[in-house]
């Protein structure tokens, strides 16, 4: 099980979001220091440029560059990676992998990408069993199953997130199913190591953990002790 430490962005600082709700941020500071607190335990982050995800284009690829110029880890982000010339820009700043949500099926754009870069991901938002884009204010009349075909041929590395469980603290309590073959990492609501046991028992790759280790419910050195791979 890898453990993907998340670094959310807004106008240059570290925030979390309740269910993704703009209105309900809390702001944590300098994402420096996390990136720097993070990378003694791991060897890949996740971040994503909210600005990004709600404006339709990335604004904090800047803070982005210097955490890979500082620190030894990989990143891996989304936000508002819906052209080409900011997903080209996402690795020119050295970004391991670059996560599409809203263009994810547009299949002209998906295959052009995948042609172009390696590791582009895809984030599959799940509100109210559908799934979400646009920063998740808008819901497409389409359930994972229906994503899962029309992504099949393009990426092998999926995070799928539970939107109403993200940033609450409230733990797991459905999940959606593991497909075959493809590396699956879990994002919403994680509040402890029980979690990330159940995760890893019913064959998630990876997942990604966020408020639990900023409000200190989850101790990330002590977390890595216990897993055979924590990223």
């Amino acid at each position: 099980m890898k453990i993907y430490p998340a670094i959310d962005l807004y106008d240059g600082e570290a925030v979390r979001l309740e269910q993704g709700d703009k209105t309900k941020m809390r702001s944590y500071g300098d994402p420096m220091r996390y990136a720097e607190k993070f990378s003694d335990h791991v060897g890949k982050i996740h971040m994503v440029d909210l600005e990004g995800a709600f404006d339709g284009e990335p604004r904090n690829l800047d803070v982005v560059e210097k955490i890979i110029d500082s620190y030894d880890i990989e990143v891996q982000i989304g936000g508002g990676f819906r052209e080409l010339s900011s997903v080209k820009r996402a690795y020119s700043a050295g970004v391991e992998n670059v996560i599409i949500g809203t263009r994810a099926f547009d299949e002209d754009f998906m295959s052009g990408l995948t042609e172009r870069f390696e590791g582009i991901m895809v984030s599959l938002d799940i509100k109210s069993g559908n799934l979400a884009v646009e920063g998740w204010r808008t819901t497409l009349d389409m359930d994972l199953d229906e994503g899962l075909d029309r992504l099949n041929s393009h990426v092998d590395r999926l995070i799928y997130t539970m939107t109403e469980k993200d940033g609450l603290l409230e733990g797991i309590e459905e999940l959606p199913l593991v497909p075959e073959g493809k590396e699956a990492i879990y994002a919403g609501g994680i509040a402890s190591k029980d979690d990330i046991d159940y995760l890893d028992e019913v064959g998630f790759d990876g997942c990604i953990i966020g408020r639990a280790l900023y409000e200190d419910e989850i101790d990330l050195a002590e977390l890595k002790e216990g897993l055979s791979d924590a990223g």
